[in-house]
């Protein structure tokens, strides 16, 4: 097994003990485990503090960073799990989700939460893709 964490340039730091990807290598398999992204540029700034549907395209971005990083895409993801901090916002999230997902169609699981690491984040994603 071949362990490597992913980290793009010009993705925010991580605050604490955790990586933006890890990648996996088994015998011919490769998983990336993508941990929850918020919608936080590399200057540690919120991109669009409380609009669901901005958040949620930024947070895509930054998947689709570490997804390319890693040599995988969009279509290779097999789960994902949201978090929100309003179910109101579902519709507006799920637009922006199915188009990202719409040929890959991972299980996924969606929460309500009280709240996330950052206080202006509405939406948390993450991501497990294997190629």
């Amino acid at each position: 097994m071949h362990k490597e964490f992913i980290h793009p340039s010009g993705h925010p730091e991580p605050r604490g003990a955790y990586s933006s990807g890890l990648k996996l290598e088994l015998a011919g398999a490769t998983l990336l485990f993508v941990t929850g992204q918020l919608a936080v540029d590399a200057g540690g700034r919120t991109v669009a503090p409380g609009d669901v549907t901005a958040q949620t395209e930024f947070v895509f971005q930054l998947i689709g960073a570490i997804l390319a990083e890693a040599g995988l895409g969009f279509d290779d993801v097999v789960k994902a799990q949201t978090f929100l901090t309003d179910m109101a916002d579902f519709e507006k999230y799920s637009a922006v989700r199915n188009r990202h997902f719409a040929r890959s169609r991972p299980v996924s699981t969606l929460l309500e939460v009280k709240g996330l690491a950052r206080k202006d984040c509405v939406v948390e994603i993450e991501v497990v893709a294997a190629k």
